[in-house]
């Protein structure tokens, strides 16, 4: 029995139909690439960058033709451990730095730089060192957001032509020499000290001059309080002048010579020797010798 293959082929054409399939995807799939939002797609067709990038989404590439290099749009960063620099003053000190970065054009950063991370780290480091170098020690310690500024705009003019961004430059840590770094902790000691003993001393003068307002105010009131003490004995006293004047203008003659009488009985009382004259002799004769006339 002979091996007929167009009999076979007609009958089994489904079959034939789906491997053909199969191997056209098997073919065309390696040459089907998805790209994610974030990222770009520079395509070298024969050797040559086709202009333009690609991307998000789906891309196809020309079997055997086209290669791919991805660029990864999303922000990185590096970072520059224990860089040694030396201060205006020659003061060597050491400082880590984190540098932020991100492709803006995604061509630029393939066709004019290889490997973008090292050659930004050496210009990181040349460029920390020659603005370190141009400031003096306590500048460095005190100046942080002076020095991220000056390196972000230095950086971010050499990386303009790769196509990358430097977005954000943060010195981590600032060490300086261990003599320095003694002698700045003794100052901060000194600094926390005088500031107690200007604190301690504020607050004695505020409370003398609390202590003195006080006194102050208790003074005011105890005087405001005789003088209206004063002032109400003195008018008691009118009241009481008055009256005694009011009762006085209705006392006769008479009256007035019994009076005079009786405190002469009562001061001769006593056995001392006295001699009262209480007014003039002749004043008091008149009222007795009117009194005496009366009587009679």
């Amino acid at each position: 029995m002979q091996f007929d293959l167009f009999s076979f082929l007609l009958t089994y054409w489904w079959i034939v139909v789906i491997l053909i399939f199969i191997i056209i995807l098997l073919l065309i799939v390696p040459f089907i690439r998805v790209l994610k939002e974030y990222e770009r797609a520079v395509i070298f067709r024969l050797g040559r960058a086709v202009p333009g990038v690609k991307g998000p989404g789906v891309v196809f590439l020309l079997p055997i033709l086209d290669k791919m290099v991805k660029v990864d749009l999303r922000e990185q960063y590096f970072e520059i451990e224990h860089q040694r620099c030396i201060t205006s003053d020659n003061a060597p000190v050491d400082i880590d730095l984190l540098i932020y970065h991100r492709v803006v054009n995604a061509r630029d950063s393939v066709l004019r730089i290889r490997g973008f991370s090292g050659a930004a780290l050496g210009i990181s480091q040349t460029t920390l060192r020659a603005v370190v170098g141009d400031i003096t020690l306590d500048d460095v310690l005190a100046k942080r957001e002076y020095i991220n500024s000056v390196l972000r705009e230095k950086l971010d003019e050499n990386t303009e032509p790769w196509g990358v961004k430097v977005t954000k430059v943060e010195i981590r840590e600032i060490l300086p020499p261990t003599k320095v770094n003694e002698a700045m902790i003794m100052q901060m000691e000194a600094e926390r000290r005088r500031r107690a003993m200007v604190t301690e001393a504020a607050g004695k003068r505020e409370s003398t001059i609390a202590v003195a307002e006080g006194d102050k105010q208790s003074a005011i009131l105890r005087a405001e309080g005789e003088r209206q003490s004063a002032i109400l004995r003195a008018e008691g006293e009118a009241l009481a002048l008055q009256k005694i004047f009011d009762v006085a203008k209705g006392i006769d003659e008479k009256t007035m010579t019994i009076q005079y009488l009786e405190t002469l009985q009562a001061l001769g009382a006593s056995p001392s020797t006295k001699y009262v004259i209480p007014i003039e002799f002749t004043q008091i004769i008149t009222p007795i010798q009117k009194f005496l006339k009366g009587i009679k």
